[in-house]
Formats: structure tokens, C-alpha cells, sequence
């Protein structure tokens, strides 16, 4: 028994604090660590990988760094094509997956295959992996709301996103984001997916320029659901960004390369925002008005629209009648527009100072704290 209470107190103190450590220690999912010129940290309890060099390097660098994350998650492919009663077709998914990955730029090919020989997984689960979002439709949800400058309460551009998915329990504990210092006179970027997955999802480019995807089931101009001579999504949208520093330069971009399937893409850059509203046949550029643009999961331009209610959309819209919007607002909007245990990651990019607001869940995400993230000097350029 304890006579001195005042010295017994800091050693609860002490040891509460000690228990709390351990406690975060034990549910985090990577671990911090150095290898050649990458680097995994924790960073505002937010995981970060910095990866930089030569493709093989970068995909060295990511084995080395996630690879026992990926590990963990190597099997979510198969369950989730158990989940949509397809997985006895795994064998033409992977074929179709190596014609769409012949497409992808040579580069991140070449890092793929240094990722996955590094890390000793099949060869078959790495290209279904990346390429299971262009064939497998019917998983990807997603809300944005982007704000344009004049309606925003921080005078830059703001652009939230929801990315809905189906985790199967796992995915929402394996947010990750990863900084990407390519060599040459590539963008440095910052891309918010999961590991494994190499290409974007979600990401904001050291120009300024931010892009999230959204699926989309149905067009009006008769387009196949997948076109297999078409670049993988997912490594199309990295090439945006290591390339372009505009809303303008991503449309020229998409137009001129043969494209997998049907998507939304919410793109942002330091004067503009909009949604590329695409098909393997059309590229349409849709502008917001009263000083926001929302995007969900149908095309609402007149060329591509077929339908187009959606309660999330309506949501977002409302925030037109807002004197001005910021951070908070953005976030608060989101999670109005939550769908439960799909929406897995949260974030809000400002392009003007390059920052990141972000939360990885528990799902859903969106009812979590944002935390904040400044990406100017992890790009190091």
C-alpha cells in the first residue's frame, strides 16, 4: 500500500501514459523504418512512406517499407471476388489484367515488377490488385465537394473526398500515404490509397493539381463497361499527376490515351475545379456553378448523363447556399454524405499551401478528426 500519495500519483500518471503508448504502439499497421532512400514514418499519427529514384528503386523502397502490410492484405482480391460470386474466374482476371497493365506506362511497370519480386508475392495477385477496379465494377462509392477560391472561407481552392469501398474488415486499418520523389522532371505527389496498390486513387501533385475518382455504372454514348486495350485507371491518374499541373493539362492528358472504363474524376488545381466525366469514347469536362462543384456516381453532363438522382449529390449541393465554405464545412458535408462502414478515408486537400487534412477511420471516417498534413516539404522539391 501507498502511504505518499504524492509520489504515487505521477506514477499513475506514468504509467496511463506508458499504457496509452503501448496501446497505439500495438494498433498500428506499419512500422517505422528506413530503407535505401525511402522512409516510412508516423507523422501526426498518420502513416507516411516516402519513396525517391529510379522506378526499381521506388518499388524496392515499397516492398522493403509496406510490404508486410501488403502481405496482410494479399488475400482481398480473392475475397472480394468471392463476395461478388466471380471468384472462379480468377484466371481471366488476371489475363485481363496483364492486357490492361501493357498499357501502363513503362515506368510503373518496371516499379510493379521490382515491388513484387522484392517482396515475393505471386505474380497474379499483384496484377489483379492493380487492375481489379478497372474489371470489377460495383464497390467504389466516393463523394467530393470542391470549392472554388471566391466561395472559399481560406481565399484557395478546397477540395474534399469520401472514398467509399468495401473494406471486408480489413482495408480501412491499412490507409497509407505515400510520397512519391520520381527522378527527372517528374511531379513529386502524395497519393492516399493502400498498399499494393501503386497507382492513385486519390492524390495531390506538387504543382497543386488533386484528383479523386469515382465510379460510374451507366453512359449515354454507348460505351463497354471496360475497354481491355485501355490504360489501368488507377496508373493513369499517377501519370496526371508526375505530369500535369492543371485541370486543363489532366483533360488534354486523358483525351489522348486509350481509356479502361467509366469514371468521375474530381480534379482541382490552384485556380479551377471540375469533374472529367469519362468513357472509353468521351472525355467531357463538367464545370460547377455558384462557386462549388459535387461529384458522385453519375455522369451529369448532357452527353453522358443517363440517371442522375443521388441523395449524396443533392447533399452537397446544398452548401451553395453558404456565404463562404471552409475546412470545417467541407468535412462536416462529408460526413453528412458518409455511407457507414464503405466509407474508409476521409480527406480534404487545399491545393494553395499543399496541405492535407485526412483521416484513415475507423469506419466511418468521416467521424473521425481530420489530421493535418503539409506536403511542401515532404515533396522536397
Amino acid at each position: 500500500m501507498f502511504r505518499n500519495k504524492k509520489a504515487f500519483l505521477p506514477l499513475i500518471v506514468v504509467s496511463l501514459l506508458l499504457s496509452a503508448a503501448a496501446q497505439a504502439a500495438e494498433t498500428r499497421s506499419f512500422h517505422e523504418a528506413r530503407f535505401e532512400k525511402g522512409e516510412l514514418k508516423y507523422i501526426n499519427g498518420l502513416p507516411v512512406m516516402v519513396v525517391e529514384g529510379t522506378p526499381e528503386e521506388i518499388g524496392r523502397q515499397e516492398a522493403a517499407l509496406s510490404g508486410e502490410a501488403a502481405k496482410a492484405i494479399a488475400d482481398y482480391p480473392r475475397r472480394l471476388l468471392r463476395a461478388f460470386k466471380v471468384d472462379d474466374h480468377w484466371a481471366k482476371f488476371v489475363a485481363t489484367g496483364e492486357s490492361l497493365l501493357e498499357q501502363a506506362p513503362a515506368d510503373h511497370r518496371a516499379e510493379l515488377l521490382a515491388f513484387g519480386k522484392a517482396l515475393g508475392i505471386g505474380h497474379d495477385v499483384g496484377v489483379v490488385a492493380n487492375t481489379i477496379m478497372d474489371t470489377q465494377h460495383g464497390g467504389l462509392g466516393c463523394s467530393s465537394l470542391l470549392v472554388l477560391a471566391d466561395k472559399s472561407a481560406t481565399k484557395s481552392p478546397l477540395f474534399g473526398r469520401n472514398l467509399d469501398f468495401y473494406t471486408l474488415g480489413v482495408l480501412d486499418k491499412y490507409g497509407l500515404v505515400t510520397i512519391h520523389r520520381p527522378q527527372g522532371k517528374k511531379h513529386a505527389f502524395a497519393s492516399v490509397g493502400i498498399p499494393g496498390v501503386l497507382g492513385c486513387l486519390s492524390g495531390m501533385n506538387d504543382a497543386g493539381l488533386a484528383l479523386a475518382v469515382h465510379e460510374v455504372y451507366s453512359a449515354a454514348d454507348g460505351s463497354p463497361s471496360l475497354n481491355p486495350k485501355g490504360m489501368p485507371y488507377t496508373f493513369c491518374f499517377r501519370r496526371i499527376l508526375e505530369e500535369c499541373s492543371t485541370v486543363d493539362e489532366a483533360e488534354k492528358l486523358l483525351r489522348s490515351v486509350e481509356r479502361s472504363t467509366m469514371l468521375n474524376l474530381a480534379v482541382c488545381d490552384r485556380k479551377e475545379v471540375g469533374v472529367l466525366e469519362i468513357t472509353p469514347k468521351s472525355v467531357v469536362r463538367r464545370h460547377g456553378k455558384d462557386g462549388i462543384c459535387a461529384c458522385t456516381n453519375h455522369f451529369r453532363s448532357k452527353e453522358l448523363a443517363t440517371w442522375v438522382w443521388c441523395r449524396r449529390y443533392t447533399s452537397l449541393l446544398r452548401s451553395a447556399a453558404m456565404d463562404k465554405i471552409g475546412v470545417s464545412d467541407v468535412a462536416q458535408k462529408l460526413d453528412d454524405v458518409n455511407q457507414g462502414t464503405l466509407t474508409m478515408q476521409t480527406m480534404i486537400f487545399e491545393p494553395g499551401p499543399l496541405l492535407l487534412h485526412l483521416s484513415f477511420g475507423p469506419v466511418p471516417s468521416s467521424r473521425q478528426p481530420l489530421k493535418e498534413l503539409s506536403l511542401k516539404e515532404l515533396f522536397g522539391k
